[in-house]
Parts: structure tokens; C-alpha cells; sequence
């Protein structure tokens, strides 16, 4: 069907018209309510994307209860989140999702203990519909606070989950720490430490743990050949350092995150160490910024910001039709990306 005349905005019945739907289907499927099939949902989206339908937001509300807003709520300092790829990443992909699907975002950053009362008041004032948050320190406050909300909210990481009531979309970071380092035991490394992420951060914790569990079951020892850092480049390269210096014969690195990896490259770069004839490296995030553009390109254990904020949205939007996602904790798994660095 043809596009209506452009002398004035495209109507609901419109958009019904060119989806092949009733206008109550369509209203519907605009209004992300139950008993739409898949198939009605999907040529409505088209057809408010090819008319450039919009629907009037203040009747809209008072109809729905609806803002068509969601808020990106990140309880980390600004500066910390744009320098972090894994971050950008996801909130690029939250963005373009929200939109296909005729929200606005709203980003919110949450840099201290301070901000919660703020934070709290805007999320419960009636400005937005549901919450996606990204709060991957064990303890934060806001996690506690944001269980108070009237609002459908989804946790990105799994900090605080298995917490009633709270619904989670998180990767498995222990599973995909074992990957890697099976990976350099089948390939004769035997002397295998790890950089690994902050302490307070539950991925973190996982990581290390799946590299000391398979340490321990290959029966080799592990004390002594871990390393934390804070998950950047910079802190990658320290850590490498100290660990050169303590254990010397060291022949693999398993490191928590890309930027870290590429931090622990340049350190054995800088001690004269090659990757990976002396040494391979591992990393976690098969970042596309990163991982395929050192030298040598990254072996990583790939995860996808992308998916994780996807599942993130189709659980908020779930909720908010009055429908009870398959799975509360939702686990997604991870694959390990070879490139030459091991």
C-alpha cells in the first residue's frame, strides 16, 4: 500500500492500513499490550518506521498511564562510563532497541551515595515508564533503593541478584573464564596467571573464580598468580608488572577485560616478553574497538553489550504489559574468539 497523503500526519489508522491490521490491533501493538502476535507487532513497527507515525504523547498518557520514556540509570562516575568500551557499547544498542520500539532514553548517572535521593525522586516522579540499570558494585545502595521504586526496573550484571523480586540479564562470567583457560592448557601453557577486575564487582569475582577452579582441577597451583586491577589499560599494565616480577616463568595471561589485556601486552612488550611465542594472552569482552586491533589481534571471550541490553528491554517491556518474563536471573552464554594473541 502506498504512503498517505503527506499534507498531514500519519494517523492510527494509517499505520492499521499499511500493517494490514485491525486499528485496535495496532493500538495494541503501539501500546506494547498483550494478545499481539509477533507477526502484527512487527509490521506495525514497520509501518510507524516507513509513514513516521507519532503518536500524541499527552492523550497517549493519559490512555496508557505511559511516559514512552526509559531510564539508562549507570551507578558509575560520567568519566568512568564514556571511557569504557563495554559501556558505550551498550548504551548505543539501548538507544537504537528503545527506539525501534517508539521509547525515548534517558540516561541518569548515579557518581555517589549522594545522588540516590535525587535519582529516587525522578525515576518515582512519573517521568518514565521503567529502569534499566547498570550497578555492578556488590553493596551499592542504589540497588537497595531502586527495589522502593513503583516502576518496573532490570538489572544489567548480577551484583545484586538473586534478591527478591529483582529481575536480572547477566552473561556467564565463570563459564567463560574456564573457556579461556582450557584453551591455553590445551595448548601446553602451564604457568597461567590472571589479571583480574575490582573486587567489588560480582563479573569480577566470577572471572577469577572460573580461572581458579580450573587451575585447581588441571592440579596446578594458583596462589600467588592472580592480580587485581580496575578493568582499564593502564591498570592492566601494572598489574602485568608486578606479576612479571613475581613470577617470572610465567608463560600465559588470562585477562578480565580487553583494555586490560592490551594493558598487559604492552607491559610485556615493554619487557622484552613476545605474544605469544613466550607468552599468549587471553582477554574477556571480545570488544570490536579493541580485541581484532592489537598487535597481535586478541583471543577473547566474547560477549555482547548489544544482546545483554536487548534481553534488558524485552523483560522491562514484558513487565510493563503485566506479563511475567520466562526467567527472573536471565544467564546468556559466552564463546571464545581465537585470534593469533594465544
Amino acid at each position: 500500500m502506498g504512503l498517505p497523503d503527506q499534507g498531514g500526519r500519519p494517523t492510527l489508522e494509517d499505520v492499521a492500513a499499511y500493517a494490514g491490521v485491525s486499528r485496535s490491533t495496532a493500538s495494541r501493538a503501539l501500546n506494547e499490550e498483550t494478545y499481539v502476535s509477533p507477526q502484527a507487532r512487527q509490521a506495525v513497527r514497520a509501518a510507524v518506521r516507513d509513514l513516521g507515525y507519532s503518536p500524541n504523547q499527552a492523550a497517549r498518557s493519559l490512555v496508557t498511564k505511559r511516559t514512552g520514556g526509559v531510564a539508562l540509570v549507570l551507578s558509575e562516575p560520567e568519566s568512568m562510563v564514556l571511557d569504557d568500551p563495554y559501556y558505550l557499547v551498550a548504551m548505543r544498542a539501548a538507544f537504537r532497541e528503545l527506539a525501534n520500539r517508539g521509547s525515548q532514553m534517558l540516561v541518569m548517572f548515579v557518581d555517589n551515595k549522594e545522588d540516590i535521593p535525587r535519582t529516587m525522586k525522578f525515576l518515582d516522579g512519573g517521568h518514565v515508564d521503567g529502569v534499566l540499570v547498570f550497578a555492578p558494585h556488590i553493596g551499592d545502595p542504589l540497588a537497595t533503593a531502586l527495589r522502593l521504586l513503583r516502576v518496573p526496573v532490570v538489572f544489567g550484571g548480577s551484583s545484586v541478584a538473586n534478591g527478591k523480586g529483582l529481575y536480572t540479564v547477566d552473561y556467564d562470567n565463570t563459564s567463560g573464564a574456564k573457556l579461556a583457560v582450557e584453551y591455553l592448557l590445551a595448548r601446553g601453557r602451564r604457568r597461567i596467571v590472571t589479571v583480574s577486575g575490582p573486587r567489588d564487582q560480582r563479573s569480577a569475582r566470577d572471572r577469577l573464580a572460573g580461572w581458579r577452579e580450573t587451575m585447581a582441577a588441571a592440579g596446578l597451583a594458583w596462589e600467588g598468580l592472580a592480580e587485581a586491577a580496575d578493568f582499564t589499560q593502564t591498570g592492566g599494565d601494572i598489574a602485568m608488572q608486578r606479576l612479571l616480577d613475581r613470577v617470572p616463568d610465567l608463560d600465559a595471561v588470562f585477562a578480565a577485560s580487553d583494555p586490560m589485556a592490551a594493558g598487559a601486552m604492552r607491559a610485556l612488550h615493554s619487557a622484552g616478553r613476545r605474544v605469544p611465542d613466550d607468552v599468549a594472552v587471553i582477554g574477556f569482552d571480545d570488544n570490536p574497538r579493541v580485541a581484532p586491533l592489537l598487535d597481535p589481534p586478541l583471543t577473547s571471550v566474547h560477549q555482547d553489550p548489544g544482546e545483554q541490553v536487548r534481553e534488558m528491554i524485552e523483560m522491562l517491556l514484558r513487565l510493563l504489559s503485566g506479563e511475567q518474563p520466562p526467567q527472573r536471573h536471565l544467564v546468556l552464554p559466552v564463546s571464545l574468539t581465537t585470534r593469533q594473541s594465544a
